[in-house]
């Protein structure tokens, strides 16, 4: 609170082992026997906010289901029982074993509600105690959960907000008839620059302005993913350097202390007309105890366009705003003011500054308000711009890198900078190996799950620099599955996230039937190269995939098995690992160069 963005609120995803639009999170139950609450780093997440806002708010949604909650179905609510027992899950263990308190749930992130599974999802909860956890609802648009509600008594009594994605700052008229708590429960998703701050800055005031919404959560937090997958930077700020330390405060962050900084939840908008004359809006928010707060914008079209949805015209134009306070707020004499200004091409930028207070006479003030500008006024004195030594120097991925997974007690379930793309890829203690590989790397979803978007049919995790064209990468590797069981090493990798079906690149596998191939794409139909290679499962092998220019070659535990295979695209891309199928099978002492 009162350092740079002071957020309110945090969203996490409930991770259920399935592509969600950079990666896959893993599920605390991959399989119905199975239950662990320290895979993936939502609970890291939530404790460190914890840490510096006791008071943050925090928000359970899943994306996807592991396979076993369908039954074999990809849909989550024809076993409603079992499926609330998987969330109810995590909210409990969130309390048993990191103390934390959800505050809200919601139920399938973009995709189809269903009013029996909710209405279990409240029975539930109450007869576990958890009454102080509410439902959002349906983290789609705003019909027809709102229609719904207006039918079902029932389920208008269990459903607390109605959380809608990228409204576009409107909201619709069946919304307000239920009096229910209306939210932006996703938005900006943005590129972060300062187009991406102008957008913050119009929808967190026009939300409520246009739309009644009390609440604007950003997706997303922090962009800490390779950037050249899907909706790189679409971030508050940019920390994707975990390597060098580097990251960069971007201008959303200023933008969200205007809001974050001078209101917190439980304070209620007053109920005024935000619009402004001349274009841009403003908003005024009370705790009800005597403090009063003012944010104005007048973002321009321009200057302030979201990803979505398509912003029709409005023109901003400079003008002069008079405010006149009343009731208990007329007695205010001044109002401290924080300030900033979108300079784009034409002008420096200024970032929450503070400026003299405003002086108040008999109520009345009066501001001269240029283009892409923000104003914070405020009867709060607790605003501060905190200064912050430089980060570290930014640098490229390592261009020689190792990893054993020699780790006895990691502090995260998957190993570094590796970014999976279908499947899960954890650490993995190999109790049955006396020998060099106890330690190892091992896919560990072996049916596909229950999915947001369309995963591949295989399983990959990415790593390193997307610009990398020539480069060596050497993996042990261990096909659990017999017969049919395989597994890649891959390099010049191109895409992941929500097209990681059409990822190309040049991948070199081997299948426990004793031959390998050599494909151009994930899905393996553009063969290069095939022949016997003798690899059978139940037994370790050495791979090395070697790409130079537009030539490729591959060893097999240090013995040429194929060359002189001509790749001309993708130029570039990562390294991978990863599976034919969702199968078990372990990687180990992974190396670039």
């Amino acid at each position: 609170p009162n350092f740079g963005a002071s957020l309110h609120i945090l969203k996490v995803e409930i991770g259920g082992d399935g592509q969600s639009t950079d990666g896959t999170e893993p599920s605390h139950m991959h399989y119905e026997n199975d239950e662990n609450y320290f895979r993936g780093y939502e609970w890291w997440l939530m404790k460190e906010a914890k840490k510096r806002n006791p008071e943050i708010k925090l928000i359970g949604l899943p994306w996807t289901f592991p396979a076993w909650i369908g039954k074999g179905e990809n849909w989550p609510y024809d076993y409603p029982d079992v499926t609330v027992y998987y969330i109810v899950s995590w909210i409990l263990g969130a309390k048993q074993y990191h103390d934390l308190d959800i505050d809200y749930v919601g139920i399938w992130n973009e995709r189809s509600f269903n009013s029996k599974y909710i209405k279990l999802l409240r029975y539930t909860l109450d007869k576990h105690g958890l009454q102080q956890v509410r439902i959002v609802a349906s983290d789609r648009l705003w019909e027809p959960i709102s229609f719904a509600l207006l039918l079902d008594p029932e389920l208008h009594r269990v459903v607390d907000v109605i959380g809608a994605h990228y409204p576009g700052t409107k909201t619709v008229p069946n919304a307000i008839l239920t009096q229910k708590k209306l939210w932006s429960s996703e938005d900006f998703s943005t590129f972060n620059d300062e187009i991406g701050a102008g957008c913050w800055a119009r929808i967190l005031n026009q939300n409520y302005v246009n739309g009644n919404m009390t609440s604007t959560i950003a997706w997303n937090l922090v962009a800490s993913y390779y950037e050249e997958l899907p909706f790189g930077r679409c971030g508050l700020m940019t920390a994707q350097e975990p390597w060098s330390g580097h990251y960069r405060v971007e201008a959303p962050i200023w933008i969200t202390a205007h809001t974050t900084q001078f209101t917190q939840p439980g304070w209620s908008y007053l109920q005024v007309d935000g619009h402004l004359e001349g274009g841009g809006s403003f908003v005024a928010l009370t705790d009800g105890l005597g403090n009063l707060t003012i944010i104005i914008e007048t973002m321009s079209h321009n200057h302030s366009q979201c990803i979505r949805p398509l912003l029709p015209h409005f023109n901003v134009s400079p003008q002069r705003a008079t405010f006149h306070l009343k009731g208990s707020f007329y007695m205010l004499k001044t109002l401290q003011v924080w300030y900033s200004r979108l300079g784009f091409e034409s002008a420096q930028s200024t970032f929450f500054q503070q400026l003299h207070p405003v002086k108040i006479w008999r109520g009345s003030f009066s501001l001269d308000l240029n283009v892409d500008e923000v104003y914070t006024l405020t009867t709060l004195k607790t605003g501060k711009k905190c200064i912050c030594p430089d980060p570290p120097p930014s640098q490229p991925f390592p261009s020689n890198y190792k990893d054993d997974f020699n780790i006895r007690n990691p502090p995260f379930s998957e190993a570094p900078n590796f970014a999976d793309q279908t499947g899960v890829f954890e650490y993995f203690i190999n109790t049955s190996d006396p020998g060099d590989h106890v330690f190892t790397l091992r896919q560990v979803v072996v049916q596909r799950p229950i999915t947001w978007i369309s995963d591949a049919d295989q399983t990959i995790s990415i790593i390193g620099n997307f610009n990398w064209y020539n480069f060596t990468v050497t993996c042990d590797i261990y096909i659990e599955q017999p017969r049919d069981g395989g597994v890649f090493v891959a390099g010049r990798v191109d895409n992941g996230g929500i097209y990681v079906r059409s990822t190309k690149g040049v991948f070199f596998w081997v299948f426990a039937d004793g031959t390998y191939r050599v494909t151009g794409d994930l899905a393996g139909e553009e063969i290069l190269m095939k022949g016997l290679s003798g690899v059978r499962a139940n037994t370790w092998h050495t791979l090395t995939l070697n790409i130079q220019g537009t030539s490729a070659w591959g060893l097999l535990n240090g013995y040429s098995l194929w060359e002189n295979v001509t790749v001309t695209k993708p130029s570039s891309g990562w390294a991978a690992i990863g599976t034919r199928s969702f199968e078990f099978a372990q990687f180990d002492n992974f190396h670039i160069e």
